[in-house]
């Protein structure tokens, strides 16, 4: 079965068994930030966005991606930065292995919703499995992200946006600051590399 798809920007043509899943192609693509941690779709450890909208990769065909757009963690550093700093911040990160899918989820509800109610973040964060924490830091990190949001209105994530809008990420927006980049470095690492293994 032959199929087309853009992922991190890129066109891809290619010709895939019936049977191979979101996740298994991605990562034959270099996309090592999305990671199978369950193989049951509870874990969000494997969360792409399909055209914006966050997914399960670990049981999406990949056929169902075709003509489609896939946005992995690879594609976001950028935004992943900015909201990673907090995360690390809070010591959400610890071992770091669910971070890919926090930070992608977190992506996702921050531009749906500008500003999200405790209960809205909870239910919006609840396919994600972390093994290390009781998900306060998580919380923490997103409530402090989202004030300093407010007193920064060029940061490049996550400005509310509709799914047809285009992104418009770094456009007119502040670059962040080198303490930011740097404490960030942990988000930019796990896109690089995948995280802990």
């Amino acid at each position: 079965m032959r199929i087309q798809m853009v992922l991190k920007g890129k066109k891809l043509e290619e010709e895939i068994r019936p049977d191979l899943t979101l996740l298994e192609f991605v990562r034959e693509h270099g996309c090592f930030s999305v990671k199978c941690g369950c193989e049951t779709s509870g874990c969000g450890l494997c969360t792409v966005f399909l055209d914006e909208t966050p997914v399960l990769s670990c049981s999406l065909p990949a056929a169902r991606a075709d003509k489609k757009e896939v946005t992995t963690l690879e594609g976001l550093i950028k935004e992943a930065e900015e909201f990673g700093t907090f995360l690390a911040e809070q010591g959400a990160e610890q071992c770091g292995f669910c971070n890919p899918g926090m930070i992608m989820n977190t992506i996702a509800l921050l531009r749906e919703k500008e500003d999200p109610s405790d209960e809205e973040i909870k239910s919006y964060l609840a396919g994600n499995l972390c093994r290390c924490s009781g998900y306060e830091g998580q919380m923490r990190a997103i409530k402090n992200f989202l004030s300093w949001r407010k007193e920064r209105p060029g940061s490049l994530v996550i400005r509310a946006k509709t799914k047809k809008q285009p992104d418009a990420a770094g456009e007119g927006s502040e670059s962040i600051s080198k303490e930011t980049a740097a404490a960030a470095g942990t988000a930019a690492s796990i896109a690089e590399t995948g995280g802990a293994v």
